[in-house]
């Protein structure tokens, strides 16, 4: 996935998470936050750096054929929605429920 927009433009990472009810997506490398973490009895305090989720608007999808962000459309080949990239239309990976 490549952002589209906000200050992590332009960068690529992989999908690690996907929160379908806020429409939002974890991609690895992009929207880095730190947090800071109190110390506690068995526990030093310390700093957590982790990836925050940005909404799915702000991604487009690479495609696989021409290495450019794409959009994603779809064909119906025997009974079966297959999802295609309309830049090169090629093939995307099956989609998974």
């Amino acid at each position: 996935m490549v952002v589209i927009a906000g200050k992590n433009k332009n960068k690529t990472g992989k999908i690690l998470r996907i929160q379908a009810k806020a429409n939002r997506v974890v991609v690895e490398g992009v929207n880095k936050v730190t947090r800071h973490v109190k110390k506690r009895k068995d526990q030093p305090g310390q700093k957590i750096e982790f990836e925050a989720p940005i909404h799915v608007s702000n991604v487009m999808l690479i495609d696989p054929e021409k290495k450019k962000r794409s959009r994603i459309g779809f064909t119906k080949e025997a009974n079966k929605k297959i999802r295609i990239a309309k830049k090169s239309g090629s093939k995307l990976d099956s989609h998974k429920k």
